[in-house]
């Protein structure tokens, strides 16, 4: 009888303890999104993560852990096809059980033109209408103003994840902080929806982020203040939305596409754009060949420096995205005032 009473008392507790619903089976194929869902996801779940290390989106080629946990998901976020390329067709054949969404469409974001021509590699996509100059949608330039939000939900209900035109826009659209804002706005929605039992959740931390955003947009712009006019040299073209967020002087890049290494022919025409600009800064990446710096800058008096636009050196979780920004900040505003 007693062992009865005891059986029945527990399982009254077990009945009156709250239960917490289970977070949806997420995953995001690179660190910065997937820094920027689990900002979201905080104190509900973990989401999991394709390109981990210090590996690229630009050379990745899928694993098998990879290709189970898209199978096992019930939400994919990505960039769009024109960065995780290697992702296109197994979202196709692998995540037909998930709901994808691609952060490249959400709406607000502002997009920037690939840049083209003299210090700048044209992009060879054999697509017309890539020898127009850059131009760009959503925020204009440092101010606070985040146009564009129509122009973007009218984009993004257009176009699913395989069905527009590639290769259009540069698509690093995170290095800008307000378009970050726009992706996890995206993201809440997304997760809101997918999971409503832990729907106050994700908005709690949505407003959290965006707070931490503005505090981070704050800081960004004071660390470069007194080198933005400065001129420098990076080695993909991966930039611009920093760059035109907090009014900075890029010089041009090495090479567009980071799987492809330049030529020798191309290696001197930087080195005399440096030369020419004056540019003080050539900035390497982490993930690729840093002796084409030493190569490119050889004779000039410019210095080399180490961006990292995709983290690969950092650790993921939600902190790292405002890590890799400040990163980004403190290397330039370090090389660039140093230099003479």
């Amino acid at each position: 009888m007693k062992s009865t009473t005891a059986l029945l008392f527990a399982s009254t507790l077990l009945l009156a303890s709250p239960v917490f619903a289970e977070a949806p089976n997420v995953v995001v194929s690179i660190k910065p999104v997937h820094s920027l869902v689990a900002s979201i996801m905080q104190g509900v779940g973990e989401p999991s993560l394709i390109v981990e290390g210090g590996a690229s989106p630009h050379t990745y080629t899928m694993k098998p852990s990879n290709a189970a946990a898209l199978q096992a998901a019930k939400v994919v976020f990505w960039v769009g096809p024109g960065l995780e390329a290697f992702l296109d067709k197994p979202l196709d054949t692998l995540g037909t059980g998930a709901q994808v969404v691609e952060l490249g469409e959400a709406p607000g974001l502002a997009k920037l033109k690939f840049r083209e021509g003299g210090a700048f590699e044209g992009h060879d996509h054999g697509e017309e209408g890539h020898g127009e100059e850059a131009g760009h949608e959503g925020h204009e330039g440092h101010g606070d103003a985040h146009a564009g939000e129509a122009d973007g939900a009218e984009h993004a209900d257009k176009h699913d994840h395989h069905d527009h035109a590639e290769g259009e826009f540069d698509m690093h659209m995170w290095l800008d902080p307000m378009n970050a804002k726009d992706m996890a706005t995206e993201i809440e929605k997304t997760l809101a929806a997918a999971d409503p039992a832990n729907a106050a959740a994700y908005k709690a931390n949505l407003e959290k982020f965006n707070a931490r955003i503005d505090a981070l947009d704050k800081s960004l712009a004071e660390t470069v203040a007194a080198v933005k006019d400065k001129p420098f040299v990076v080695f993909h073209d991966a930039y611009q939305y920093f760059e035109n967020r907090y009014q900075m002087r890029v010089a041009g890049s090495i090479t567009v596409s980071p799987e492809v290494l330049p030529g020798a022919e191309r290696l001197s025409e930087i080195r005399a754009k440096i030369k020419e600009l004056g540019a003080t800064c050539v900035f390497a990446e982490p993930q690729f060949e840093p002796k084409l710096v030493s190569v490119v800058i050889e004779g000039t008096p410019a210095k080399s420096g180490m961006l990292d636009p995709e983290a690969g050196t950092l650790e993921a979780g939600p902190d790292l995205y405002f890590q890799m920004m400040e990163n980004i900040g403190d290397s330039l505003k370090e090389c660039l005032s140093s230099a003479s």
